[in-house]
């Protein structure tokens, strides 16, 4: 081993020792050298793609440690500037099924049910929208439009090539979630819906129960305060005080919610609002749909209850499955029901083989 000093080793002449030495600097300068130009040059794009614009909140990482039930590895792509977190668990070769969260839920959701899917060889794919969960958050209510969340979750399935997927989403990640479908038909082979709708205004598809107008009017109260409690709504709805603090986790202060807040705003309720247009074109997609389509409904959800009759009427890939109604659940089907829908899921997949 050679030593920086002036300490020279017996058995070398000064002139050994010195040009060794001199020889041995010369090789560490050109490391350093290069070391120094690769960060020169890489630092900046590295920077730039971990920094936070002004009005982007970044939820820090420790929220997310030692979470009940939620060990899974944190995936990240980079969409509209904003990054965007996402599970990507179970075999990488397997089928794909694709998991969307509604509001104001995350991908924390869906914990009971990944396990039961990755063990029938199924990929699933579960991201969390931006502004919820591990995703970056948006201070602006304005950013948080519906085409917005549609088109960020399309960037989504084309980054990661999704093909032959199979979908499954719940209140707003159905709204969204459906129109990926219905606007990337070929990179879907299976569609599962639970206590959700596309309301589309301009076909005469409300899908605005009374009990969501009376959720919507609640929801302008509490914009007008400034906060949602996240983790209070759904604990209460669920009926279990023990999962209040992981959804409070992604927003560890009022200013990280402006999308759970805005979100209830921007169902298309009458055909005046941004994307009722869009969700009619989506309709017409699926009322040639001949891809098998399956319903999955709680009984006790009065939000949603009813939606399921319209997809079962509505779409040629919907008749002659076996429709299941998920009993004992509310809204949040994936949190009372979750091992048992994600086996609903599984049994319709393999019932119904990629063709």
């Amino acid at each position: 081993m050679l030593i920086f000093g002036h300490c020279k080793p017996k058995h070398l002449s000064y002139n050994q020792f010195s040009f060794i030495r001199i020889n041995y600097t010369v090789k560490t300068m050109k490391k350093i050298l290069t070391i120094a130009f690769l960060i020169a040059t890489l630092a900046p794009s590295i920077i730039m793609a971990d920094e936070i614009r002004p009005g982007v909140l970044r939820t820090p990482d420790s929220r997310f440690e030692n979470l009940p039930g939620y060990s899974f590895e944190p995936n990240y792509l980079y969409i509209r500037g904003y990054r965007v977190h996402y599970l990507d668990e179970g075999p990488a070769d397997g089928e794909v099924i694709l998991m969307i969260h509604g509001e104001p839920s995350w991908s924390y959701l869906y914990r009971k049910m990944i396990p039961v899917l990755t063990e029938a060889g199924f990929r699933t794919i579960v991201p969390d929208l931006i502004g919820f969960g591990r995703s970056d958050k948006p201070i602006n209510m304005d950013t948080h439009t519906y085409l917005f969340h549609v088109d960020a979750m399309t960037e989504l399935v084309e980054r990661l090539e999704l093909q032959n997927a199979t979908f499954f989403g719940q209140d707003w990640g159905g709204l969204i979630g459906l129109r990926v479908v219905a606007e990337n038909e070929a990179r879907f082979a299976r569609v599962v819906v639970g206590n959700t709708g596309l309301p589309a205004p301009t076909t005469n598809v409300s899908g605005t129960s009374r009990a969501f107008m009376q959720w919507k009017a609640m929801n302008q109260r509490m914009i007008d305060a400034g906060d949602i409690p996240t983790g209070t709504m759904i604990a209460t709805n669920v009926g279990d005080p023990s999962v209040k603090d992981a959804y409070d986790a992604p927003f560890p202060d009022p200013a990280y919610k402006a999308g759970p807040l805005i979100m209830p705003q921007r169902v298309p309720v009458s055909i005046d609002y941004p994307g009722a247009v869009a969700n009619g074109a989506a309709w017409e997609v699926f009322r040639r749909w001949e891809k098998p389509f399956l319903t999955a409904f709680s009984d006790e959800d009065p939000v949603t209850a009813g939606g399921h009759v319209i997809f079962q009427r509505d779409i040629p890939g919907a008749q002659n499955q076996n429709h299941v109604t998920i009993e004992g659940a509310g809204h949040f089907l994936q949190e009372e029901a979750g091992e048992e829908l994600a086996s609903v899921i599984v049994e319709f997949m393999n019932d119904n083989p990629i063709q």
